[in-house]
């Protein structure tokens, strides 16, 4: 039997605006993220990610396993959900 539990969508309203710029800027810093042949601020591909989250291009996923929370697009979102 499998105990490994599914990652779980979180809405982002449900986080303090302080825990999710958090998260966006997690997001942001990491290595291998790539905005393009112009330099953003920090602000600004925070602002970009924090629309795609508004719109709906991305999502934030808790990772139960990890304890981790981390962005998906659409297309990576599991199927269950």
């Amino acid at each position: 039997m499998d105990d490994t539990a599914e990652p779980l969508q979180i809405p982002p309203e449900l986080l303090s605006p302080e825990a999710l710029r958090g998260v966006l800027e997690d997001f942001v810093l990491r290595e291998g993220t790539d905005y393009g042949l112009r330099d953003w601020s920090l602000d600004e591909k925070v602002a970009q990610v924090a629309l795609q989250l508004q719109r709906g291009e991305v999502s934030l996923m808790f990772d139960p396993e990890t304890q981790s929370v981390t962005l998906v697009t659409r297309d990576q979102l599991p199927k269950s959900l």
